[in-house]
């Protein structure tokens, strides 16, 4: 496999006499392929060297659910030349990764395979929100989103994700069957399309979105658009503006309005392919899906109730360059127990958390998984190894705030579940999302989704988790921090706990008595309160 390279390609730097490290991103994506060759710089990189091969690898997916085997030699033929190319430039490491078309066809397995076998390279397929994640990375390091809510839509040939988030923080990664090719031949607008035939194909993009986008929770204040559909509408708005340059630059960063959008979805529909061909600023061979993927954008603003698009030339490929540069800077470390807890209480404090109370709630409920567990001595199916889970709950319960008070618990399990928090392994981020997700409200059911698809064993887990946690958020419900101390005592029959307070808790005292539903119904026992002096 190509990981390395000999180092002296590189010519060194005036500054440091070293050679800066090189990498190679590979996008096998469901309309074309694409490497980037870069080098780093700084915590970003240069671009050194890039090539492109339209192979249409989704071109036959609607029909025969697999790759044809025409697009899949072209696609072989492009990834030898790519990695040709990346040695040539004697790079340190390839990246290749694959999206829609790859993830959804029945011999994408059988493909990975191939490319392993002949060209000697892995294929990573990743899932449509690690696409998503990647392109807000994209995003956030080209644009300043830290201060509004905004949405991200990567329109790929075979899908569309759209990411929306707020402060910087993605809140809901939304996954489409949306690819401008995918949309082409499904509803089949690749030639002159009648006004009837738009209006269906604008239908199915909306049943779609309803689908999968459902009611989004937020508001974007702009949409950001990457992909090649995003910069073809770009550049043939920049050349019937005749306005000269470099293009580049000029699409970067170009907005463009709802009513814009749908008119040249109109104009280029009553075209037929050849004429589309001929567009100033179109690639020819992207005429025939032009119409498809433009719609889809004009759909999308019209979902998310937002009129204007802003053009970002980067995406899934930048996302992975920052991330290949972020890795080689950091190299493989341990995060200690304090650096996770210095990373959760930064984020909860960028989502706008009352830190002392989240702290003191954290700490109660701790203090309480561990307390039962001993004391129960296994008979309540608590493990007090997972008090740093209810702790990381507990500290960010009460994110989704963030996006809005009604149903916040929802956003906080959103929040999290979309975060990079360092320290925590997939699974145990998982429990921690969803013990925040019911720290209030209805309490576990398989009709939820992100609960049921946990196994039995993390189930019991994040429903005990989280009725300890409802309890620790009422013992400070005035956020005044004046349980001091705690004591749980376990009998074959009740929980007993006792309170130790400054002042009179008897709000906090009063409101944990009325948050034992959940507790009660888990452990199978009732809980008294009681307050204790000193």
């Amino acid at each position: 496999m190509l990981t390395t390279a000999d180092p002296t390609h590189d010519a060194p730097t005036e500054r440091t006499g070293e050679s800066p490290a090189r990498f190679a991103a590979i996008d096998v994506g469901s309309n074309s392929v694409r490497v980037v060759v870069a080098r780093a710089q700084d915590a970003g990189y240069q671009i050194l060297d890039e090539e492109r091969e339209n192979t249409r690898l989704a071109a036959s997916i609607g029909e025969t659910g697999r790759l044809s085997d025409e697009s899949v030699e072209a696609t072989l033929a492009a990834l030898r030349h790519f990695v040709t190319l990346a040695e040539g430039h004697g790079v340190m490491q390839v990246r290749a990764i694959a999206t829609s078309a790859v993830r959804d066809a029945s011999n994408g397995r059988a493909f990975c395979q191939r490319v392993r076998d002949e060209v000697g390279l892995d294929v990573e397929v990743i899932s449509a929100r690690e696409e998503g994640r990647l392109s807000f990375l994209s995003v956030a390091r080209a644009f300043d989103v830290a201060d509004k809510a905004i949405a991200v839509a990567d329109i790929g040939g075979g899908s569309t994700e759209v990411v929306l988030a707020a402060n910087g923080i993605v809140e809901e990664v939304y996954a489409t069957r949306l690819g401008a090719v995918r949309v082409a031949e499904a509803c089949r607008l690749s030639g002159k399309c009648s006004g009837s035939r738009l209006e269906r194909a604008a239908e199915y993009i909306d049943e779609e979105l309803r689908r999968h986008a459902k009611k989004p929770p937020l508001t974007p204040a702009m949409l950001y658009g990457a992909g090649g559909t995003f910069t073809a509408l770009a550049a043939m708005r920049l050349a019937k503006e005749g306005r000269d340059g470099d293009r580049d630059a000029s699409v970067r960063g170009y907005r463009v309005n709802r009513a814009d959008v749908r008119h040249l979805v109109a104009d280029l529909a009553r075209m037929s392919l050849d004429a589309r061909t001929r567009v100033a600023g179109l690639n020819p061979r992207r005429a025939d899906i032009i119409v498809a993927g433009l719609l889809v954008i004009e759909r999308v603003m019209r979902h998310l109730h937002v009129n204007e698009v802003q053009i970002h030339t980067g995406g899934v490929r930048d996302g992975l360059l920052l991330t290949m540069v972020r890795d080689s800077l950091e190299g493989p470390r341990v995060v200690t127990d304090d650096q996770r807890r210095v990373a959760i209480e930064r984020f909860a404090d960028r989502c706008g958390c009352d830190l002392p109370h989240a702290r003191q709630v954290a700490w109660i409920a701790g203090r309480l998984l561990e307390q039962m567990a001993q004391a129960a001595e296994g008979s309540l199916g608590l493990d007090a190894a997972d008090k740093p889970l209810v702790e990381a709950a507990a500290l960010l319960a009460n994110v989704g705030y963030l996006i809005n008070f009604d149903g916040h618990h929802k956003h906080s399990y959103h929040l999290i579940i979309n975060s990079d928090l360092p320290g925590f392994e997939r699974d145990e981020l998982r429990i921690v999302a969803n013990v925040a997700r019911y720290h209030r409200g209805a309490r576990p059911k398989q009709k939820h989704k992100p609960f049921a698809t946990l196994s039995d064993h993390d189930q019991d887990r994040v429903a005990k988790m989280a009725a300890i946690l409802r309890v620790a958020l009422a013992l400070d419900r005035t956020h005044q921090q004046q349980v001091r101390d705690i004591a749980a005592t376990v009998t074959p029959s009740t929980v007993e706990i006792a309170v130790r307070t400054d002042g009179d808790a008897e709000v906090d005292l009063w409101a944990a008595r009325r948050k034992v539903d959940l507790f009660e119904r888990v452990f199978g026992r009732p809980v008294y309160f009681a307050a204790v002096g000193d």
